[in-house]
């Protein structure tokens, strides 16, 4: 059986790490996630990772490093998460598919949302790149975002 890729967001922004809460299927509800999806047929994983995040979130963001390892999933498919940052202009991030509600952590507050069990080992490798991760500034405060909805 050939594998099938699964890309996550370790989609950071001023030292904080995009959590996203599943809403469906009903196994996985109220649990917490990298946001992303599968890659398609003759797609590249950076190019599902960018489709993905503006079809679960609305934002318009660019893939950078690839965070080490891969983590199974249910066969065929595995786990592998890229670094991403929101491009300048980007609409505020919104639960948009398959989530009800969006939280930026901060590496303090990582723990303090149930993450599903495939994606902890994934966040732990994700948690290195938080503190080499410049962004542009613009919602670097603990506050939340500039235009009022701050993290959830």
């Amino acid at each position: 059986m050939t594998q099938r890729i699964v890309v996550g967001a370790a989609l950071i922004d001023g030292g904080r790490l995009l959590a996203a809460r599943r809403s469906a299927p009903a196994e996985l509800a109220g649990r917490w996630e990298l946001p992303g999806g599968k890659v398609e047929a003759g797609e590249s994983p950076e190019a599902a990772l960018v489709r993905e995040l503006r079809e679960e979130l609305g934002v318009t963001a660019e893939p950078g490093e690839r965070v080490a390892g891969q983590w199974p999933l249910r066969p065929p498919f595995v786990l592998h998460v890229w670094t991403a940052r929101l491009l300048p202009g980007s609409a505020a991030p919104l639960p948009l598919e398959d989530h009800d509600d969006l939280r930026w952590l901060t590496p303090a507050q990582i723990w303090d949302v149930p993450w599903l069990d495939q994606d902890v080992p994934a966040v732990e490798r994700a948690l290195a790149h938080l503190g080499r991760a410049t962004g542009d500034g613009r919602r670097a405060t603990s506050g939340g975002t500039d235009d009022g909805t701050g993290p959830g």
